[in-house]
């Protein structure tokens, strides 16, 4: 498989392979980072209101002069943009820090404002509402969720007229959530990872090391390999034009079988500490 292979969403919407995630990629406030990242290769760019990162996702599209069709843009609204007005606001907002007349992915990025909030069923209702109707509006090629369980899908699913494409879950080896991505796909939904490297923890692993070893290929990219091979796609981020190169080339290696279980297995570590119903723990 080369860098120019896609997923395909349920709707028959195509997406690369691989993302670049911007979270944090504007900390200089500056498209310098985003820009590299389309320099290399990237046309999967993920971006949130959230991330503050919208503007700058704008600026570096426009200096590549590569033509709009060719990217694959996703933003997300946050959890204080949730409601059935809340997130018709949300997605103008976002169109005009993007400069853009269409969306690839829109996504509800939390499945609850706070993990005390009672009537999360009716506001997730409602907030999806408002993306079926973006989305049958043609404003948007494919709706989705990020960090939504299968109890939060659940209640999506009896009450919706467009079945969610996507959900972006914290994934990588030491924390693959194997009963969320399981759900996902069983529903036709396409798992797309999130900190897919995990954290230093992850990459200073044994287990991870020895594989890297074994295979020549650093660390991260074991971590990658796993998340392809489970058929989660990754959303790495990263800072220098070698690191992200390194992150696209996904496919030169397979990882065997019998890898691919001890990664599945191995013991929890890399958790970010960020979990829908409960409150946010620092590692």
């Amino acid at each position: 498989m080369g860098k120019e292979t896609f997923y395909t969403l349920s709707n028959g919407v195509k997406i690369p392979a691989v993302g670049f995630g911007t979270y944090k990629a504007a900390d200089g406030k500056s498209a310098e980072v985003i820009s590299t990242a389309i320099e290399v290769g990237y046309r999967c760019l993920d971006t949130a209101s959230f991330y503050e990162t919208e503007e700058y996702v704008a600026e570096a599209v426009e200096k590549s002069g590569i033509p709009r069709e060719e990217f694959f843009i996703t933003s997300k609204l946050w959890k204080t943009e949730l409601g059935y007005q809340n997130a018709k606001d949300a997605f103008e907002r976002t169109m005009e820090r993007l400069r853009m007349d269409y969306l690839d992915l829109y996504l509800i990025h939390w499945p609850l404002p706070s993990p005390d909030y009672e009537d999360w069923k009716k506001l997730d209702i409602e907030t999806w509402r408002a993306l079926e109707e973006l989305y049958e509006e043609g404003r948007i090629r494919a709706i989705g969720l990020s960090n939504f369980l299968p109890h939060h899908i659940e209640n999506l699913l009896e009450n919706c007229k467009i079945k969610p494409m996507t959900d972006q879950l914290e994934f990588h080896p030491g924390y693959s959530q194997e009963a969320a991505v399981n759900y996902c796909k069983e529903h036709g939904m396409l798992v797309q990872a999130w900190s897919p490297i995990g954290r230093r923890r992850v990459i200073e692993e044994p287990l991870i090391t020895s594989l890297a070893e074994k295979y020549g290929v650093s660390p991260a990219k074991i971590c990658l390999a796993y998340a392809v091979q489970k058929g989660v796609m990754p959303l790495p981020k990263a800072s220098t034009a070698e690191r992200m190169k390194e992150n696209l080339d996904l496919f030169s290696f397979e990882l065997e079988k019998e890898d691919v279980y001890r990664l599945a297995t191995m013991p929890q570590a890399g958790w970010s500490g960020e979990h829908p119903d409960r409150e946010t723990v620092r590692p």
